[in-house]
């Protein structure tokens, strides 16, 4: 292909992406805007996937039967938007066992936050309403992103997460309005995941390297920095009617900007976590790789089911 086609194929996806249109699997598209959806549509796929660990560890310890099926939903639903996301990510000429083979040899990353412990029962109540809170403010923007498998998988992980986060609310404030102790017991769920929550949307704007960029192609409607504010304010709130505190000597409202001014977030530990030495890293890959190959026989024997159900419809025609 030309140099001058390849250009006037940039000024139409430019055009389209100008006008809020959806790139399709088919269009034409920049090498580097189809790698960086691989980059992080897989990402969000494998965090998914890695994100049923922590709450699948509380299953059979559930309070009540209640607890149990919610939570069993809950992680259902992680499953399914893990399917959603992968499949979404073939369309630009990845495969499924490719994109396994990423996160399997620690080459593709997932969401620092899942490689945090789950201690007490109010783990559960905590990543509901911290976690998916936080999850549901980054996600919503992606349901209008330029991508349009991306974008239309989203609609639906978007109203499950809202589902799931009033779960974890609703878990919560039960505690909080308990005895001391259950109420105790929220608080130390608090303290611990409130800030690596707000390290979930990412480096702050100036240390981000794919912000830019991702902006610019409407894969992203908000930088790290607007989403982390939009977070704490909507937040802080829910955690006055608990009545439980945010773990910020540092945090109050600033009635000159409108917003929650807050303490500075530990980036090293941030980057630790990344780099693979987090509490759990070890752990939730390991458990991930260990799942892959003890099913193997599973894989195989619906492969071989359905070469054999095949061959029986090509005798029958024949």
């Amino acid at each position: 292909m030309s140099e001058k086609e390849i250009k006037n194929l940039e000024a139409i996806f430019e055009a389209k992406i100008a006008r809020d249109e959806k790139i399709e699997p088919k269009d034409w598209m920049p090498e580097k805007y189809r790698k960086t959806h691989i980059r992080q549509m897989s990402q969000h796929a494998h965090s998914e996937i890695v994100g049923m660990l922590p709450e699948g560890n509380w299953i059979t310890r559930a309070p009540s039967l209640r607890r149990k099926v919610a939570l069993l939903a809950k992680v259902q639903d992680e499953a399914g938007h893990g399917l959603y996301l992968y499949s979404a990510t073939e369309t630009l000429g990845i495969s499924r066992e490719e994109l396994y083979e990423q996160l399997h040899s620690g080459k593709a990353k997932y969401s620092s936050i899942f490689n945090y412990p789950t201690i007490t029962w109010a783990d559960i109540g905590a990543i509901g309403w911290l976690v998916d809170g936080a999850a549901i403010i980054n996600q919503v923007p992606l349901c209008s992103t330029s991508f349009g498998p991306y974008a239309r998988a989203m609609v639906r992980v978007c109203k499950e997460e809202s589902f799931h986060q009033r779960q974890g609310y609703e878990i919560m404030l039960t505690l909080a309005n308990g005895t001391p102790e259950q109420k105790e017991m929220a608080q130390d769920a608090l303290n611990r995941w409130w800030w690596p929550s707000l390290m979930m949307f990412g480096p702050t704007d100036d240390m981000s390297t794919h912000t830019e960029q991702s902006m610019k192609w409407k894969l992203k409607r908000k930088t790290n920095d607007e989403l982390r504010q939009q977070f704490i304010d909507q937040t802080v709130p829910q955690a006055n009617i608990l009545g439980l505190s945010i773990p910020d000597s540092d945090l109050k409202w600033n009635e000159e900007r409108g917003h929650y001014d807050f303490g500075p977030i530990n980036w090293d530990e941030f980057w630790q976590v990344v780099k693979g030495h987090g509490p759990c890293n070890k752990e939730r890959l390991q458990t991930r790789v260990d799942a892959w190959e003890e099913g193997e026989w599973v894989r195989d024997a619906a492969m071989a089911y359905a070469e054999k159900k095949a061959e029986r419809k090509v005798k029958q025609a024949g």
